[in-house]
């Protein structure tokens, strides 16, 4: 491997997530660039553990949505484990998913029958205590994965891991601005229709959303598009 080159893809890899405008697209580079600069590797995705709930994130291919799919069934697998940060090690390697695997026994067969040889994970750390991922790595190699591409997944998760936190925290700003504007709406219908000032506008919305269990938000976004309260 010419690290030379590599570091230059990376520099190319981290201006190109600066321009991303949402969370997805955001993941889908990072996973793009993991088949792009790391050698034999057929497929790339991102397996999150949201409260014990797994999501597959921006999959380059059919294969990374059926190996996690075999993994949560089984409930076990590199993948799985590493993205619940169970694993003793934030970083996992298998270099031949043919040779005999102890760590994972039921999972192994099933990953060979889906053509994995390979197969390389990295913990996403992130500022959530709560929410943990891994960048998962395939090759339809056996053997595929050196420590030189162990050492450029982890250069290439770290980077993830900063994109990956920089990319939620964003949504999550928009979605407030939205909401801030959305709820916004709705109270300026409330305050010409009812007469009423903007914090009791604000209060017939919060104790409607209350009363029925639904979200603020969404009171809101039906009051706009209704012209009324349900």
């Amino acid at each position: 491997m010419s690290w030379r080159r590599f570091a230059q893809q990376m520099a190319t890899m981290s201006r190109d997530l600066l321009k991303q405008d949402s969370v997805d697209t955001t993941l889908a580079r990072i996973t793009a660039s993991a088949t792009e600069l790391i050698g034999d590797c057929d497929a790339a995705g991102i397996l999150v553990v949201h409260g014990g709930a797994v999501e597959t994130l921006a999959p380059t291919g059919q294969l990374v949505i059926d190996s996690d799919a075999v993994q949560e069934r089984l409930g076990e697998g590199p993948c799985f484990d590493t993205a619940q940060a169970t694993s003793e090690e934030p970083v996992f390697r298998i270099p031949d998913l043919a040779a005999q695997e102890q760590r994972w026994p039921r999972f192994a067969p099933e990953a060979r029958e889906l053509g994995i040889g390979s197969m390389m994970g990295f913990l996403l750390f992130t500022d959530d205590e709560n929410d943990f991922g891994a960048l998962n790595l395939y090759s339809r190699k056996p053997g595929a994965f050196t420590e030189d591409s162990e050492m450029a997944g982890w250069l290439l998760a770290s980077h993830a891991a900063v994109a990956f936190s920089g990319a939620r925290t964003h949504g999550r700003m928009e979605y407030a601005v939205a909401t801030r504007h959305t709820i916004g709406q709705a109270m300026g219908i409330l305050m010409n229709s009812r007469n009423l000032t903007s914090e009791q506008a604000f209060d017939v919305l919060r104790r409607y959303s209350q009363e029925r269990n639904i979200k603020l938000r969404e009171v809101a976004r039906q009051l706009n598009e209704q012209g009324s309260l349900p």
